[in-house]
């Protein structure tokens, strides 16, 4: 596919460094491509800088974590003002509160005999490409395979950090609500991240993707990378109920990993792409990044 709009990269828990990621997204076919890193907007200008190298355009990206339902959910906005107050500060907000997870995972899992794990995980994304913001859950993972805890890291979410385990630490992220309007805020277009991945009943899916359609969202994501064909099925309806454009992505964050850049399931022809949008913005937000 020549659109991608959900990658990652060192800026937060992607192996890659930007430049590098939009280097990779060009040889395989990119022309349009988002960098979404969670909770930080750190690696848009190295990779603006590589994408105008390489002819493309990039789009301002941006993963944020929110709560809804007594869950992480994650909400993705595109085509936004950097410069935006709101923004900023709920960035700076969220940037904190990732330092603070953090070290709750470090405690927790050293109550459990895992001794040194905020250390380790740093370590581990530092030898990847150093950033300011905290080590990510992968990090964390990547630790306790080293460190001889788990044979792998399946086994390291699926025991100690996936959903509703122990170092799923959720009290440091805003509401569902409040990420939408801090998004609006700035101007953004505002996709629901990957809503097959969230373990809830398909009435509580449904009840979220209401909720973030009466928040003010404009999109869900249909299309997230190779998920089953059903799955993209089953958001194609939501969509289409709740009058909802579409967007796509690969949600790349390693090679050999969940995808390739540019490589998800077709988007159901009868739905709106959301990067259809960004033409009315293409002159002033998606550059005015690197103003």
């Amino acid at each position: 596919m020549d659109v991608d709009l959900h990658c990652h990269s060192t800026a937060s828990d992607g192996a890659l460094a930007p430049a590098v990621v939009v280097a990779r997204a060009h040889e395989r076919g990119v022309k349009l491509l988002a960098l979404t890193d969670h909770d930080t907007i750190e690696g848009l200008d190295e990779a603006r800088a590589a994408a105008n190298e390489h002819g493309m355009q990039l789009v301002n990206g941006i993963e944020l974590s929110c709560m809804w339902g007594g869950a992480t959910i994650h909400v993705l906005g595109y085509a936004f003002a950097s410069d935006a107050p709101a923004l900023n500060k709920a960035i700076a907000d969220l940037h904190q509160g990732r330092w603070l997870r953090a070290a709750e995972i470090d405690q927790r899992l050293a109550a459990k005999g895992m001794p040194g794990a905020l250390e380790g995980a740093r370590a581990i994304q530092q030898e990847l490409g150093d950033s300011g913001n905290a080590p990510a859950r992968p990090h964390f993972a990547e630790f306790m395979v080293r460190a001889g805890f788990v044979k792998d890291r399946a086994e390291a979410f699926r025991k100690w950090l996936g959903s509703g385990k122990l170092g799923d630490v959720k009290q440091h992220w805003p509401t569902l609500d409040e990420a939408v309007a801090t998004l609006r805020q700035a101007d953004a277009l505002i996709s629901l991240a990957h809503p097959w991945q969230y373990d809830f009943t398909r009435s509580k899916r449904r009840r979220l993707v209401a909720a973030f359609s009466e928040a003010g969202g404009h999109a869900l994501e249909v299309c997230n990378g190779m998920q089953p064909p059903e799955q993209v099925g089953g958001l194609a309806i939501l969509a289409r109920e709740f009058e909802l454009l579409v967007s796509a992505g690969s949600d790349f964050h390693a090679p050999g990993n969940w995808s390739e850049l540019g490589m998800y399931r077709p988007v159901p022809e009868d739905l709106l792409p959301l990067w259809t949008r960004f033409e009315h913005v293409q002159q002033s937000a998606v550059i005015r990044a690197g103003s």
